[in-house]
């Protein structure tokens, strides 16, 4: 199966550009390697505006991008920030809620050594 190369808005934009300035199709053709047609067709949508839209589409899309991995950065960080919490939680030592004597201070609490 043939495999498709994709080139870029700007690369199509700057073909473009070069044939309306007085390049050949021969000597584009030979110079990128791309077909005479392809020229034409990208000439085409080049003086209609197309490449505006799809750059101004492709920005957007980056942007969108950009933003969705700084959230998924966020998320992440959030989520090791949770885990943390929940670990200090466990080790944390239980709530006083028995009273305490300004002299003795809180009741001792048996040690593992002497419960057996």
């Amino acid at each position: 199966m043939a495999r498709y190369r994709s080139h870029s808005i700007e690369f199509k934009r700057q073909i473009a550009q070069e044939f309306l300035a007085g390049d050949t199709l021969h000597g584009l053709e030979k110079r990128h390697d791309i077909s005479r047609n392809l020229i034409r067709v990208w000439v085409e949508r080049y003086q209609a505006g197309a490449f505006d839209e799809d750059a101004a589409a492709a920005d957007l899309l980056q942007q969108y991008e950009a933003r969705i991995a700084a959230l998924e950065r966020l998320v992440g960080k959030q989520a090791l920030e949770l885990e943390f919490l929940k670990g200090g939680m466990r080790n944390a030592p239980p709530a006083r809620s028995a009273p305490m004597s300004a002299i003795a201070g809180p009741k001792a609490s048996p040690s593992p050594k002497d419960a057996g």
